[in-house]
């Protein structure tokens, strides 16, 4: 069966463009910019250039303003809270009327898309559901790790809580090409491990829900920088460098071998 690079450089002759898409903080984003400007000092070039920054949001809660200010990059947002308020519409794809106004809503996104020639979106933290092709994410949990019917197990967006309740003695990120589910897509790549650290027994934690809460919050930020922060970057250069590939049914390939359970950082 034959497999088509996600990207093609021997085609393009140039570097491939990025949409930066984020809600929040945009460490992963930051991370990926650093990664770019790293390449250009170290090798004069990179292959993968970020072209513009999109959020959906417009309030304080994004930094998507001054990264985008802070490295000279296009800056656009489209609040979805707003277009959803002003609708009256439910901002759920669980219906047919919330998946059509999830398509209406991401019609802006996609005539920038267009308009600038973009090759990929990486998705650095950004919260909506998209409709959009050709995106990258990242999720925190190891993708690989699946319930007996073969579905994934640490799915959503609670997924370091999941597996630490399960019992987990290890946490992962995994960066994944996105598909119309969620965090279903083919799975690309998968970081290095942190390793769960509890102060008591699960058992007794769960009895004081605060302090779980706060266990939690504390090992996702720490999977951010030996997960989330590596192979983001990681994957989107090996992309632009044409190593990662996929066939007819989106099984994964880097350089031309099957990696069934992602490339392993």
């Amino acid at each position: 069966m034959p497999v088509k690079p996600i990207f093609d450089p021997k085609k393009t002759e140039r570097p491939m463009r990025v949409a930066a898409f984020m809600s929040g903080s945009g460490t992963n984003i930051i991370k990926l910019i650093e990664k770019e400007k790293a390449l250009k000092a170290g090798e004069a070039a990179s292959p993968f250039e970020v072209i513009f920054i999109f959020s959906d949001r417009s309030d304080g809660a994004c930094a998507g303003e001054k990264i985008a200010l802070d490295n000279g990059l296009p800056y656009f947002s489209y609040d979805t809270r707003a277009f959803h308020r002003l609708r009256s519409l439910k901002r759920t794809i669980l219906t047919p009327e919330g998946m059509a106004a999830r398509k209406k809503y991401d019609r802006v996104a996609m005539r920038l898309v267009e308009a600038f020639e973009i090759d990929l979106i990486a998705l650095g933290g950004y919260m909506s559901y998209i409709t959009l092709n050709r995106c990258l994410n990242v999720h925190p949990a190891d993708l690989s790790i699946c319930l007996p019917d073969g579905r994934r197990k640490y799915v959503g967006d609670y997924a370091v809580r999941d597996a630490i309740a399960a019992g987990e003695k290890t946490l992962r990120t995994s960066t994944l090409w996105t598909d119309e589910g969620v965090d279903t897509g083919p799975l690309l790549m998968i970081s290095e491990a942190l390793s769960v650290e509890l102060p008591q027994p699960l058992e007794t934690l769960f009895k004081d829900n605060k302090r779980f809460v706060r266990i939690v919050d504390e090992h996702q930020k720490r999977l951010k920088e030996v997960g989330d922060w590596q192979i983001f970057p990681l994957t989107i250069e090996m992309i632009a460098r044409g190593r990662f590939g996929l066939d007819e049914d989106n099984r994964v390939y880097v350089d031309g071998q099957p990696a069934p359970d992602g490339y392993r950082a």
